[in-house]
Protein backbone atom coordinates (compact mmCIF):
# COMPACT_ATOMS: atom_id res chain seq x y z
CA UNK A 1 0.00 0.00 0.00
CA UNK A 2 2.92 2.63 0.55
CA UNK A 3 4.20 2.10 -3.12
CA UNK A 4 0.50 3.12 -4.23
CA UNK A 5 1.10 6.20 -1.89
CA UNK A 6 4.35 7.27 -3.01
CA UNK A 7 3.04 6.98 -6.43
CA UNK A 8 0.01 9.23 -6.05
CA UNK A 9 2.15 11.80 -4.59
CA UNK A 10 5.12 11.12 -6.83
CA UNK A 11 2.84 11.22 -10.23
CA UNK A 12 -0.36 12.82 -9.23
CA UNK A 13 -2.30 9.96 -9.62
CA UNK A 14 -6.08 10.34 -9.13
CA UNK A 15 -7.67 7.09 -10.83
CA UNK A 16 -6.60 3.48 -9.36
CA UNK A 17 -7.51 0.55 -10.72
CA UNK A 18 -6.90 -3.05 -8.95
CA UNK A 19 -6.22 -5.72 -11.06
CA UNK A 20 -4.89 -9.48 -11.26
CA UNK A 21 -4.85 -12.03 -11.39
CA UNK A 22 -8.06 -12.40 -9.63
CA UNK A 23 -7.91 -10.02 -6.60
CA UNK A 24 -10.81 -10.87 -5.14
CA UNK A 25 -9.01 -14.36 -3.99
CA UNK A 26 -6.08 -12.66 -2.03
CA UNK A 27 -6.49 -12.74 1.47
CA UNK A 28 -4.54 -9.34 1.58
CA UNK A 29 -7.39 -7.31 -0.24
CA UNK A 30 -9.68 -6.39 2.68
CA UNK A 31 -6.81 -4.95 4.42
CA UNK A 32 -5.78 -3.44 1.36
CA UNK A 33 -9.06 -1.48 0.13
CA UNK A 34 -9.22 -0.24 3.94
CA UNK A 35 -6.24 1.57 3.56
CA UNK A 36 -6.15 2.87 0.19
CA UNK A 37 -9.89 3.70 0.26
CA UNK A 38 -8.51 6.67 2.65
CA UNK A 39 -5.61 7.85 0.28
CA UNK A 40 -8.04 10.64 -1.07
CA UNK A 41 -8.46 9.51 -4.89
CA UNK A 42 -11.08 10.47 -6.69
CA UNK A 43 -11.54 6.85 -8.33
CA UNK A 44 -10.88 3.20 -7.06
CA UNK A 45 -12.09 0.62 -9.13
CA UNK A 46 -11.57 -2.95 -9.15
CA UNK A 47 -11.83 -5.71 -12.42
CA UNK A 48 -12.65 -9.54 -11.80
CA UNK A 49 -13.55 -12.25 -13.35
CA UNK A 50 -16.88 -12.26 -11.06
CA UNK A 51 -16.62 -15.67 -9.16
CA UNK A 52 -16.48 -14.15 -6.09
CA UNK A 53 -18.25 -10.93 -6.75
CA UNK A 54 -21.77 -12.00 -4.69
CA UNK A 55 -20.06 -12.83 -1.68
CA UNK A 56 -17.56 -10.28 -1.91
CA UNK A 57 -19.77 -7.25 -2.61
CA UNK A 58 -20.39 -6.10 1.07
CA UNK A 59 -16.31 -5.38 1.40
CA UNK A 60 -16.33 -3.76 -1.68
CA UNK A 61 -19.15 -1.46 -0.92
CA UNK A 62 -17.91 -0.69 2.65
CA UNK A 63 -14.55 0.23 1.21
CA UNK A 64 -16.25 2.46 -1.09
CA UNK A 65 -15.34 0.33 -4.81
CA UNK A 66 -17.87 1.77 -6.86
CA UNK A 67 -17.07 0.68 -10.22
CA UNK A 68 -16.82 -2.79 -11.60
CA UNK A 69 -14.45 -4.11 -14.73
CA UNK A 70 -16.13 -7.51 -14.97
CA UNK A 71 -14.28 -9.44 -17.61
CA UNK A 72 -17.15 -12.18 -19.28
CA UNK A 73 -16.77 -13.81 -22.80
CA UNK A 74 -19.41 -16.05 -23.08
CA UNK A 75 -23.25 -16.14 -22.05
CA UNK A 76 -22.83 -19.71 -23.36
CA UNK A 77 -22.00 -21.88 -19.97
CA UNK A 78 -19.93 -24.87 -21.95
CA UNK A 79 -18.06 -22.39 -23.57
CA UNK A 80 -17.34 -20.23 -19.97
CA UNK A 81 -16.20 -23.06 -18.64
CA UNK A 82 -13.68 -23.80 -22.04
CA UNK A 83 -12.62 -20.04 -22.36
CA UNK A 84 -11.94 -19.60 -18.95
CA UNK A 85 -10.49 -22.25 -18.09
CA UNK A 86 -12.75 -23.66 -15.38
CA UNK A 87 -15.58 -21.33 -13.25
CA UNK A 88 -19.62 -21.35 -13.19
CA UNK A 89 -21.11 -19.36 -15.58
CA UNK A 90 -24.11 -18.46 -12.80
CA UNK A 91 -22.01 -17.69 -10.21
CA UNK A 92 -20.96 -14.68 -12.43
CA UNK A 93 -24.45 -13.86 -13.30
CA UNK A 94 -25.63 -13.59 -9.82
CA UNK A 95 -23.02 -11.14 -9.17
CA UNK A 96 -23.68 -9.05 -11.56
CA UNK A 97 -26.97 -8.64 -10.55
CA UNK A 98 -26.02 -8.09 -6.53
CA UNK A 99 -23.53 -5.11 -7.57
CA UNK A 100 -26.41 -3.50 -9.74
CA UNK A 101 -29.21 -4.01 -7.43
CA UNK A 102 -26.59 -2.18 -4.77
CA UNK A 103 -26.48 0.42 -7.04
CA UNK A 104 -22.27 0.17 -8.73
CA UNK A 105 -21.51 0.96 -12.10
CA UNK A 106 -20.54 -2.17 -14.32
CA UNK A 107 -18.56 -2.26 -17.27
CA UNK A 108 -18.50 -5.62 -19.37
CA UNK A 109 -15.07 -6.43 -20.84
CA UNK A 110 -15.02 -9.37 -23.73
CA UNK A 111 -12.12 -10.16 -26.31
CA UNK A 112 -14.21 -11.49 -29.27
CA UNK A 113 -11.89 -14.28 -30.81
CA UNK A 114 -12.13 -15.89 -34.24
CA UNK A 115 -13.57 -20.15 -33.58
CA UNK A 116 -14.37 -19.49 -30.23
CA UNK A 117 -16.73 -16.67 -28.96
CA UNK A 118 -17.89 -14.48 -32.12
CA UNK A 119 -21.06 -15.79 -32.01
CA UNK A 120 -21.49 -14.23 -28.53
CA UNK A 121 -21.00 -10.40 -29.85
CA UNK A 122 -24.72 -9.94 -29.85
CA UNK A 123 -26.05 -11.86 -27.32
CA UNK A 124 -23.78 -9.85 -24.69
CA UNK A 125 -24.65 -6.56 -26.05
CA UNK A 126 -28.15 -7.16 -25.79
CA UNK A 127 -27.32 -8.96 -22.29
CA UNK A 128 -25.42 -5.38 -21.36
CA UNK A 129 -27.90 -3.07 -22.64
CA UNK A 130 -30.98 -4.71 -21.12
CA UNK A 131 -29.36 -3.91 -17.96
CA UNK A 132 -27.53 -0.50 -18.33
CA UNK A 133 -23.92 -2.00 -17.99
CA UNK A 134 -21.67 -0.74 -20.98
CA UNK A 135 -20.02 -3.68 -22.84
CA UNK A 136 -15.83 -3.15 -23.93
CA UNK A 137 -14.86 -5.15 -26.11
CA UNK A 138 -11.07 -5.74 -26.63
CA UNK A 139 -9.14 -6.26 -29.76
CA UNK A 140 -6.73 -9.67 -28.85
CA UNK A 141 -3.35 -8.29 -27.70
CA UNK A 142 -0.01 -9.84 -29.30
CA UNK A 143 0.82 -10.36 -25.74
CA UNK A 144 2.64 -13.31 -23.94
CA UNK A 145 2.75 -16.49 -26.82
CA UNK A 146 1.27 -14.78 -29.26
CA UNK A 147 3.83 -12.22 -29.53
CA UNK A 148 5.66 -14.80 -30.93
CA UNK A 149 3.17 -16.63 -32.83
CA UNK A 150 1.79 -14.09 -35.40
CA UNK A 151 -0.13 -16.95 -37.27
CA UNK A 152 -1.62 -17.91 -34.14
CA UNK A 153 -2.91 -14.19 -33.34
CA UNK A 154 -4.19 -13.24 -37.31
CA UNK A 155 -6.56 -16.85 -36.94
CA UNK A 156 -7.99 -15.42 -33.65
CA UNK A 157 -8.23 -11.99 -33.97
CA UNK A 158 -11.33 -9.89 -34.70
CA UNK A 159 -10.91 -6.00 -35.41
CA UNK A 160 -12.95 -2.91 -34.47
CA UNK A 161 -14.38 -2.65 -37.96
CA UNK A 162 -15.89 -6.32 -38.16
CA UNK A 163 -17.26 -6.08 -34.80
CA UNK A 164 -18.80 -2.24 -35.76
CA UNK A 165 -20.00 -4.05 -39.09
CA UNK A 166 -21.81 -6.61 -37.30
CA UNK A 167 -23.24 -4.87 -34.50
CA UNK A 168 -24.88 -2.10 -37.22
CA UNK A 169 -26.97 -5.29 -38.70
CA UNK A 170 -28.81 -4.98 -35.52
CA UNK A 171 -28.62 -1.27 -34.48
CA UNK A 172 -27.78 2.13 -35.28
CA UNK A 173 -24.72 3.99 -33.11
CA UNK A 174 -22.62 7.27 -32.92
CA UNK A 175 -19.42 7.60 -31.47
CA UNK A 176 -20.06 9.10 -28.09
CA UNK A 177 -17.47 11.70 -26.37
CA UNK A 178 -14.87 9.89 -24.29
CA UNK A 179 -11.56 11.29 -22.01
CA UNK A 180 -8.69 12.31 -24.36
CA UNK A 181 -6.54 9.57 -22.22
CA UNK A 182 -9.19 7.09 -22.82
CA UNK A 183 -8.09 3.37 -24.15
CA UNK A 184 -11.84 2.94 -25.93
CA UNK A 185 -13.61 4.66 -28.24
CA UNK A 186 -16.91 4.69 -27.21
CA UNK A 187 -20.56 4.61 -29.33
CA UNK A 188 -24.10 5.31 -27.90
CA UNK A 189 -26.94 3.36 -29.31
CA UNK A 190 -29.64 6.05 -29.02
CA UNK A 191 -32.03 5.54 -26.32
CA UNK A 192 -30.47 2.20 -25.42
CA UNK A 193 -27.10 2.45 -24.09
CA UNK A 194 -23.22 2.05 -24.65
CA UNK A 195 -20.70 0.46 -25.53
CA UNK A 196 -17.17 0.34 -26.37
CA UNK A 197 -13.80 -0.81 -28.45
CA UNK A 198 -10.26 -0.81 -27.09
CA UNK A 199 -8.82 -1.27 -30.66
CA UNK A 200 -5.12 -1.66 -29.95
CA UNK A 201 -4.99 -2.63 -33.30
CA UNK A 202 -7.07 -1.38 -35.22
CA UNK A 203 -6.92 2.52 -34.05
CA UNK A 204 -3.58 2.56 -31.80
CA UNK A 205 -4.12 4.47 -28.77
CA UNK A 206 -0.37 4.56 -27.32
CA UNK A 207 0.22 8.89 -28.01
CA UNK A 208 -2.35 9.55 -25.49
CA UNK A 209 -2.07 6.28 -23.03
CA UNK A 210 -1.05 7.65 -19.58
CA UNK A 211 -1.24 4.46 -17.71
CA UNK A 212 1.13 2.99 -15.16
CA UNK A 213 0.94 -0.53 -13.32
CA UNK A 214 2.66 -1.42 -10.17
CA UNK A 215 2.57 -5.28 -9.67
CA UNK A 216 2.00 -6.96 -6.07
CA UNK A 217 5.89 -7.42 -6.41
CA UNK A 218 6.72 -4.06 -6.92
CA UNK A 219 7.86 -4.08 -10.45
CA UNK A 220 6.49 -0.45 -11.91
CA UNK A 221 5.49 -0.85 -15.69
CA UNK A 222 5.33 2.06 -17.99
CA UNK A 223 4.06 -0.02 -21.39
CA UNK A 224 2.38 -3.75 -21.76
CA UNK A 225 4.32 -3.91 -25.10
CA UNK A 226 7.66 -3.49 -23.32
CA UNK A 227 9.70 -5.96 -21.36
CA UNK A 228 11.19 -3.59 -19.77
CA UNK A 229 10.13 -3.09 -15.84
CA UNK A 230 11.61 -0.97 -12.57
CA UNK A 231 12.04 -2.53 -9.33
CA UNK A 232 10.47 0.23 -7.04
CA UNK A 233 9.79 -2.20 -3.45
CA UNK A 234 13.45 -1.07 -2.49
CA UNK A 235 11.91 2.10 -2.14
CA UNK A 236 9.31 1.54 -0.04
CA UNK A 237 11.21 0.66 3.12
CA UNK A 238 12.93 4.30 2.68
CA UNK A 239 11.59 7.69 3.95
CA UNK A 240 10.03 9.52 2.19
CA UNK A 241 12.68 12.32 1.50
CA UNK A 242 14.17 9.88 -0.02
CA UNK A 243 11.87 7.37 -1.72
CA UNK A 244 10.25 10.03 -3.95
CA UNK A 245 12.93 11.72 -6.21
CA UNK A 246 14.31 8.12 -6.48
CA UNK A 247 10.70 7.32 -7.29
CA UNK A 248 10.32 10.02 -9.91
CA UNK A 249 13.05 9.23 -11.69
CA UNK A 250 11.84 5.79 -12.17
CA UNK A 251 8.75 7.31 -13.43
CA UNK A 252 10.77 9.34 -15.88
CA UNK A 253 12.27 5.87 -17.18
CA UNK A 254 8.97 3.77 -16.85
CA UNK A 255 7.15 6.80 -18.84
CA UNK A 256 9.72 6.62 -21.71
CA UNK A 257 9.24 2.81 -22.28
CA UNK A 258 5.69 3.68 -24.15
CA UNK A 259 5.34 2.99 -27.23
CA UNK A 260 5.33 5.98 -30.13
CA UNK A 261 2.48 4.84 -32.23
CA UNK A 262 0.70 1.62 -31.89
CA UNK A 263 0.89 -1.50 -29.56
CA UNK A 264 3.99 -3.88 -31.08
CA UNK A 265 2.98 -6.59 -29.03
CA UNK A 266 5.22 -7.71 -25.67
CA UNK A 267 6.03 -10.90 -23.80
CA UNK A 268 4.55 -10.14 -20.23
CA UNK A 269 1.37 -12.47 -20.06
CA UNK A 270 -1.64 -10.05 -19.35
CA UNK A 271 -3.22 -12.47 -16.32
CA UNK A 272 -0.09 -11.59 -14.81
CA UNK A 273 0.07 -8.09 -15.06
CA UNK A 274 -3.46 -7.01 -15.36
CA UNK A 275 -5.60 -5.06 -17.62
Amino acid sequence: MRGVAYLIEAAGIERLRITGGEPLVSPKLEAFLREVSGLGLQDISLTTNGQLLERKLPLLLDTGIRRLNVSLDTLDPQAFRRIARGGDLASVLEGLEAASSAGLKIKLNMVPLRGQNLDQVMPLLDYCLARGFELRFIELMRMGHLARDLNGFLQQFVGMPELLALIGERYEYLQADAPQDATALRYEIPGQGFFGVIANESVPFCRTCSRLRLSSTGWLHGCLSSSNRHFVGDLLDKPRHEALPALQRLLVRALGDKQDVAFSGGVTVMKIIGG
